[in-house]
C-alpha cells in the first residue's frame, strides 16, 4: 500500500473517532445511559488514593460517570438518609426518565428492602474506566435481582445488591476484594471483569473464602483456579477452537497471522489457544504482531501479513488496544479475511469499521438471537427497551447461580458447595448452567458476523453465523 493511501485511510479512522467522541456516538449513549453532550464525560478520580469503601455504593451515592438526573440525585440522598419511601418514589421516577439505567433499578430494589433481612451480594465492574461495559453487566444483575425480589425472593429473603467500582485495575480489585471479604453480610460476588483483575482479585477471594463468578473473564489460566473462582462465560479454549475450525474446515483457510496484546492476560490467552487450534486443524499461525508496542504500524503488519502468504487476519485484541485493531481493519480493506475474539464485539467496531468490518466473524458466548427458544430475549427488551449484549446474558447467569446456590444455603461455604456440587444446575439466559471440577461454565461459543443491518443503528449489525 503506497504511503499516500495508508495517509488518507488513517486520516478516516482519526475522523471517524473524533466524530465518535464529540457527540456522533449516539448508539453508546442510548445503550448505556451515559449521556454525551459536548463536553467530554467527567469520570471520578480513579486513582489509588480513592479507599476501597468509597468505590462501593448500595444506593447512597452514584458511581456511574455519566450525568445523573435531578430526581436520580434526590433518591441517593434519600437511601443514605435512610429514607426509603422517598427513594423508591426518587428512583421510580428516575427509571421513567430512563429505564437503561441498571444501576438505578438496582438501588431502586435495595431502597425497597429498606433495613428489612436480606442477603447479598456485589457487582465488580469497571464503572470509571469502562462504563458502557460496565452498565452491560450491571443490566443482567438487575434484571436478575428484579426478578427474584418481585417474585417473592430467596424462600421470602429478598436480594441486595451493591455496586463497586474496580476500574479494570488489578490493584484496586484487590482491595475492594479485601473489603468485600471483610464485610460479613456479603456472600457472594459478581466479576470482577477482565482476566487480569480476576486474577489478582481471585487470590483474596480464595483465601477469604467468598466465590466470585466472572461473567466476562476468558483466560484460559483461571480454570482451576481457586475454588471459590468460577465464570459463567466459556474459557478461550472454547473460542479459539470455534474461531479455528471456522477457519480451515468452513473458510478453507490455512494461514492466519493474529494481532494481540502482551500485556493483556486474555488477548496472550486467546492468542496461544488460537494458535494450538490452528495448528491442530491442519492450519499455521505464520506471525504474531503486539499492538501494545510502541512502534506497532497497522500498515506495515498488514503489508508483512500479505508478503508471508496470509489468508486470515485475527484480531485478538483486549479493550486497551481496541482503536489499533480497528486500524488494521481499515489498512485491510476487506482484502484478508477477518476473525476477532469477544472484545471486538462492541458498537465502536460497527461505528468505526463499517464497511471494511463487514464480514469479520467474531466468537462471543451469547447471541440474543442465537436461541429461538429462549425468553431472556423478550424478558430483557421488555425491561429495558433495547436489546442487550453477551456481558448483560453473562452476568444474568452469574447473579442466577449465586440466587440458586443462596436457596441452598444461604452462607459463603454454602454458595461454594452449591455451585461445585454435580448436581448443581440453574436455568439463565444461554441455558442450562453448569459448573465444571475446574469453576468453568461447560457451554459452546456462538460465532457471529457483521453485515448490513439497522438494529444498532450504525447501519452494521452483528448476526449468528448459522
Amino acid at each position: 500500500m503506497s504511503q499516500k493511501n495508508e495517509t488518507k485511510i488513517l486520516a478516516l479512522a482519526l475522523l471517524l473517532t473524533v466524530g465518535i467522541v464529540g457527540g456522533g456516538f449516539w448508539l453508546f449513549a442510548k445503550n448505556s445511559g451515559v449521556k454525551i453532550g459536548n463536553t467530554a464525560i467527567q469520570n471520578q478520580d480513579t486513582g489509588n488514593n480513592t479507599s476501597s469503601q468509597d468505590r462501593i455504593s448500595f444506593g447512597e451515592k452514584s458511581l456511574n460517570p455519566g450525568e445523573i438526573s435531578p430526581v436520580k440525585k434526590e433518591g441517593l440522598q434519600a437511601i443514605a438518609a435512610k429514607s426509603y419511601d422517598k427513594a423508591i418514589a426518587n428512583f421510580t421516577a428516575a427509571l421513567k426518565l430512563n429505564r437503561n439505567d441498571p444501576e438505578a433499578l438496582i438501588f431502586l430494589n435495595n431502597a425497597r428492602i429498606g433495613s428489612s433481612k436480606s442477603y447479598t451480594i456485589v457487582a465488580s465492574v469497571p464503572l470509571g474506566t469502562d462504563p458502557n461495559a460496565s452498565l452491560e453487566i450491571l443490566r443482567g444483575i438487575a434484571q436478575a435481582q428484579n426478578e427474584i425480589n418481585t417474585s417473592g425472593g430467596i424462600k421470602g429473603v429478598p436480594l441486595k445488591v451493591g455496586i463497586a467500582n474496580d476500574d479494570d485495575n488489578p490493584e484496586i480489585a484487590k482491595q475492594i476484594a479485601s473489603n468485600l471479604v471483610s464485610n460479613s453480610e456479603v456472600l457472594g460476588v459478581v466479576g470482577p471483569n477482565t482476566s487480569d483483575s480476576t486474577l489478582a482479585a481471585g487470590t483474596i477471594y480464595n483465601s477469604g473464602q467468598l466465590v466470585a463468578i466472572s461473567p466476562t473473564s476468558t483466560s484460559v489460566k483461571i480454570s482451576n483456579f481457586s475454588r471459590y473462582v468460577f465464570r459463567t462465560v466459556p474459557s478461550d479454549f472454547m473460542a479459539a477452537r470455534s474461531l479455528a475450525n471456522y477457519m480451515v474446515k468452513t473458510l478453507q483457510k490455512k494461514n492466519a497471522v493474529v494481532f494481540f496484546n502482551s500485556q493483556s492476560n486474555y488477548s496472550q490467552s486467546l492468542k496461544s489457544e488460537f494458535v494450538s487450534s490452528v495448528s491442530l486443524e491442519g492450519g499455521q499461525v505464520s506471525s504474531e504482531f503486539d499492538l501494545s508496542k510502541a512502534d506497532f504500524s497497522a500498515a506495515k503488519s498488514v503489508e508483512q501479513a500479505t508478503k508471508q502468504g496470509a489468508e486470515v487476519l485475527m484480531l485478538a485484541a483486549n479493550t486497551e488496544t481496541l482503536d489499533k485493531a480497528l486500524q488494521v481493519i481499515q489498512i485491510n480493506q476487506k482484502k484478508l479475511t477477518l476473525l476477532a475474539g469477544d472484545d471486538v464485539y462492541t458498537a465502536k467496531t460497527l461505528e468505526i469499521g463499517r464497511e471494511q468490518a463487514a464480514g469479520m466473524v467474531v466468537a462471543v458466548p451469547w447471541h440474543i438471537d442465537g436461541d429461538p427458544k429462549s425468553d431472556f430475549p423478550q424478558k430483557s427488551r421488555q425491561l429495558w427497551g433495547a436489546d442487550v449484549s453477551w456481558r448483560s446474558a453473562l452476568s444474568y447467569d452469574a447473579t442466577v447461580s449465586l440466587i440458586k446456590s443462596l436457596e441452598r444455603n444461604p452462607t459463603r461455604s454454602g454458595v461454594q458447595e452449591a455451585l461445585a456440587s454435580s448436581d448443581f444446575s440453574a436455568s439463565g439466559a444461554s441455558g442450562t448452567i453448569r459448573f465444571l471440577p475446574s469453576g468453568d461454565r461447560n457451554a459452546p461459543v456462538q460465532l457471529v458476523k457483521i453485515v448490513p443491518g439497522s438494529r444498532s443503528g450504525t447501519g452494521y449489525d452483528f448476526e449468528p453465523v448459522r
